[in-house]
């Protein structure tokens, strides 16, 4: 090969990284900008040039570059939120037994669903602009796994019978979907979630009972 098409070559490809680097910046900071504003004004009071404004992104072709409408965007804030909660719950839930982290981890979030950014975006605008059935699709992609991971090892671990775990981890994820939308739609949310956590708390020692029963 001409060894002067090497350098050639070489700058093509760091011009190419460097396309490619804007790029992801941008797509990063129209879902920062887009996330701030929808907890602000809500997702249907919020307009594409303000987003594009915010994000300093130049025109609304940047926004279409990398996403097909509005809605796409709030999907990609909406999977970004969720992302952030699970990464939070594996912070705190690591100690104590599987029952114990799942409980952690349930309770983190109905503690989420008292702040602005999980209410308007999870549990308002959420189901209203992706429609139910993509809503609860997307949050069993994020939650499903996790509590029936922790589900799998409390059977590991003896804290629960062994049982088919489908069905009862489904019914544990729209429990707590359910608590935190009875929370974001409360007149006091504070109090409503203290009820939700005291009926999530019932629910897990009605399982831990069973398996103590199991056992005996």
């Amino acid at each position: 090969m001409d060894s002067g098409q090497q350098p050639a070559r070489a700058r093509t490809k760091v011009r190419a990284a460097l396309v490619a680097e804007r790029a992801e910046a941008t797509r990063e900071a129209l879902i920062a900008a887009a996330r701030r504003l929808f907890v602000e004004k809500g997702y249907f009071a919020t307009g594409t040039e303000e987003i594009v404004t915010a994000a300093g992104a130049g025109t609304r072709g940047a926004l279409y570059h990398h996403f097909a409408d509005k809605r796409a965007l709030f999907l990609a804030v909406f999977e970004r939120v969720e992302e952030d909660l699970i990464a939070a719950a594996g912070q705190v839930g690591t100690t104590g037994d599987a029952l114990t982290r799942l409980r952690t981890g349930l309770l983190g979030f109905l503690d989420a669903s008292l702040t602005p950014e999980v209410q308007r975006i999870m549990l308002i605008d959420g189901p209203a602009v992706l429609g139910w059935q993509e809503w609860r699709a997307t949050e069993e992609r994020y939650g499903l796994g996790a509590i029936r991971a922790l589900m799998e090892l409390a059977i590991t671990e003896g804290t629960l019978p062994a049982q088919p775990l489908d069905a009862l981890a489904h019914v544990l994820l729209a429990a707590i979907d359910e608590a935190a939308l009875f929370i974001a739609s409360a007149d006091d949310p504070p109090a409503a979630r203290d009820q939700a956590v005291a009926a999530v708390d019932r629910l897990l020692a009605g399982l831990k009972a069973t398996s103590q029963t199991g056992s005996a």
